[in-house]
């Protein structure tokens, strides 16, 4: 990438009802991570018990609380996942002050995530790929995602397993990117990297600095791909202290702190629940 590449704006466009233009002028962009049943026992209960019109209440106070992009997830055992994800998908596209912001359909299961890129009215993002299963299968699901016209996360996470050190999660990541780009044709601004953000605190000493690895990447896949983006599922950096909102919220607060400055430029969060 030569120096006029860097200097050109490319900005990331997403879309509910309404555009989402994403630029470094914007800020970091919060993404609502109540919508998840492996993330939310409420949410979890609300989808298992069929309260649908309840669970719909959920996507809107994140919106209402400020989540500029809505995460859902439907990876229950106990759910018809693809049955559940189309069925709430369909009822927030019909809700105007939800559907305004983009949605982001997450799920481990590439099945799921299409019966839901299929119910999509604007641009969404899809999370998320990775090549844990190799180079023919990452580059089969990112054609069919730029096909759905969809921004797409990629995980740090290849044949090798999950990267939890800076070197190996930009080194995996670097290697996605090039086959991104080179032979899916995606562009870069549509790509959003997850370095992974692990537990600390478990007790365990080799986690402790999970943190900082995940800072340290994502400063340096920024520099390396200025026009690509860094989120991360925040909460699961605090996990060790669940049922402790005050020390979580801090934590949190803390984190952010740094990694934005880092180049973090979105995150899934609890919309309403930053310090």
């Amino acid at each position: 990438m030569n120096d006029k590449d860097v200097a050109t704006p490319r900005p990331t466009r997403l879309s509910g009802l309404e555009p989402l233009v994403i630029t470094p002028e914007l800020g970091f962009v919060n993404i609502g991570e109540r919508t998840n049943v492996t993330g939310s026992a409420r949410f979890k209960k609300l989808i298992l018990e069929e309260r649908y019109d309840e669970a719909v209440e959920v996507a809107l106070q994140q919106v209402e609380n400020g989540a500029q992009i809505i995460d859902i997830n439907m990876d229950e055992g106990l759910l018809d996942a693809e049955q559940a994800m189309v069925t709430f998908l369909n009822l927030i596209a019909a809700e105007p002050d939800i559907a305004r912001v983009p949605f982001m359909i997450d799920s481990s299961k590439f099945s799921v995530i299409e019966a839901g890129l299929k119910c999509l009215q604007g641009k969404g993002v899809v999370n998320s790929i990775s090549l844990k299963e190799g180079e023919e299968s990452f580059l089969e699901q990112a054609r069919r995602v730029r096909r759905y016209g969809a921004a797409v996360v990629v995980m740090a996470f290849d044949e090798q397993g999950q990267a939890d050190d800076a070197g190996r999660m930009v080194e995996c990541l670097s290697r996605a990117y090039r086959l991104l780009t080179e032979q899916a044709d995606f562009p870069p601004e549509d790509i959003i990297f997850d370095p992974n953000i692990f537990p600390v605190a478990t007790g365990i000493e080799e986690h402790d600095n999970y943190s900082v690895e995940f800072i340290t990447a994502a400063r340096e896949l920024k520099k390396r791909f200025p026009h690509s983006h860094v989120s991360g599922g925040v909460s699961n950096m605090s996990f060790s202290f669940r049922g402790n909102d005050t020390v979580r919220e801090a934590m949190h607060s803390v984190f952010l702190y740094h990694a934005t400055r880092a180049g973090m430029d979105l995150g899934i969060v609890n919309a309403g629940q930053l310090a």
